[in-house]
């Protein structure tokens, strides 16, 4: 994946939901590699040290990709509760009722 910032403090929900439909590209991307170099092996069309090589850089990246989504996960629900209609419920305290006081 391209370049990648973790500060999404200047971004709105619909970057941070672009950047996580980037993100779930990469997903399938690196989910199709990992399926080509297993039958690449397979097919004895590469030796287990090389498979074994480009099974740990895909893994590394799978693995950063994870991280990357859980971040975004967190930035779209951080947006979605600070939302301004749910931001005017919360607003207003909670007051028992007369016959609980």
């Amino acid at each position: 994946m391209a370049q990648w910032s973790e500060d999404f403090s200047d971004c709105s929900l619909e970057e941070v939901l672009r950047s996580q439909a980037e993100n779930r590209a990469w997903s399938k991307d690196l989910r199709r590699k990992t399926n080509d170099l297993v039958n690449s092996r397979l097919a004895k069309n590469i030796s287990q040290a090389d498979y074994v090589t480009d099974r740990k850089l895909v893994q590394d990246e799978a693995s950063e990709c994870r991280r990357r989504a859980n971040i975004l996960d967190t930035q779209i629900v951080r947006r979605s509760v600070g939302s301004p209609a749910r931001e005017s419920l919360s607003s207003k305290p909670y007051v028992l009722p007369a016959d609980e006081q």
